[in-house]
């Protein structure tokens, strides 16, 4: 897949392109509802499948005072999942206060049909773009009449009568809910990052975690089944999310414990692919009894890892 990042230097091959345009935070089922039929509509047409997006989040540079912006998909995971759609080429715009002034008009004039002279552009149901927020699909739509190109709305896409949508998605996370999450992206949500030292409270009690930093949204404090990708191998565990109040921790911490796993993975990247969630985060009198529960906490873990449950683990 081809990555541009400057409008000036859009091939002529992108000229007629079918086009969408989008955050795509998340490339989750409806997104990737709108990249199975760009590419399908190119193929049909003999024309290539185009995306536009934009880096950063333009709600980064809205909106500066919502802190922290829960991100799904750093740049690179998005257009790794994009370009598994099998779409071609990606524009990349850089979202700034300036381009923040475009409106709505001037993006169509300007990019879509002056540097691209689009064929036609499927948009998600609730899209809208340009200054103010002064363009959605029946904007487009008549601007497509006037101009010359056909505009196509795509429709939801629902997970158990919920609308497969970025904010939902954070609102499932952060809620715990990784399975709910994991349904509406069409895989596991999944955490990458580099492995630290920690307390090594899991070593002196016989289970050795490996303390992970990641700037994706982390999932409700508690307990999960998780499958972990180290080196090109995948690893069956459980995670543990938060201070530890057994022993007092104040920070938050991602503790993995890898199942029947030995080696020095420090400085290591990995990734963690959520499963389940167990249970909520607890504070026990103290070691003896933690290590009873982590016990059937594993020992449940691998009943679900086992089981359809973790299915969806690549």
């Amino acid at each position: 897949m081809k990555v541009i990042r400057d409008l000036d230097t859009i091939s002529e091959d992108l000229t007629g392109a079918i086009v969408t345009i989008g955050n795509f935070d998340g490339v989750h089922l409806g997104h990737r509802e709108i990249f199975r039929k760009i590419v399908r509509e190119a193929k049909k047409t003999h024309k290539k499948s185009l995306v536009i997006t934009f880096d950063p989040h333009p709600q980064k540079i809205i909106h500066p005072e919502r802190r922290p912006f829960f991100l799904l998909t750093p740049l690179q995971e998005k257009l790794d999942l994009i370009a598994s759609c099998g779409v071609d080429a990606v524009i990349l715009i850089p979202f700034s206060t300036e381009f923040a002034e475009v409106t709505a008009g001037e993006f169509v004039e300007d990019i879509l049909w002056k540097r691209l002279h689009l064929s036609k552009l499927f948009v998600g149901y609730d899209y809208v773009f340009g200054k103010g927020k002064g363009g959605n699909a029946q904007f487009l739509k008549a601007s497509g009449e006037r101009l010359g190109f056909q505009v196509e709305e795509i429709g939801v896409v629902k997970t158990d009568g919920l609308i497969a949508s970025s904010t939902n998605i954070r609102l499932s996370i952060l809620a715990g809910n990784v399975s709910l999450a994991s349904e509406m992206l069409g895989r596991p949500y999944s955490v990458s990052g580099v492995i630290v030292k920690g307390y090594r409270r899991g070593t002196e009690i016989g289970y050795p975690t490996a303390n992970i930093k990641s700037e994706k949204v982390i999932p409700a404090t508690g307990v999960y089944v998780i499958i972990a990708e180290l080196e090109g191998r995948k690893h069956e565990g459980v995670i543990n999310i938060g201070n530890n109040p057994t022993f007092g921790n104040e920070e938050t911490s991602v503790e993995v414990h890898l199942l029947d796993f030995e080696g020095d993975i420090y400085g290591k990247d990995i990734t963690i692919l959520f499963i389940e969630r167990l249970r909520d985060e607890k504070k026990f009198k103290g070691p003896e009894e933690l290590v009873r529960q982590i016990k059937r906490d594993i020992e449940k873990a691998r009943k679900i890892l086992a089981s359809d449950a973790a299915g969806m683990a690549p």
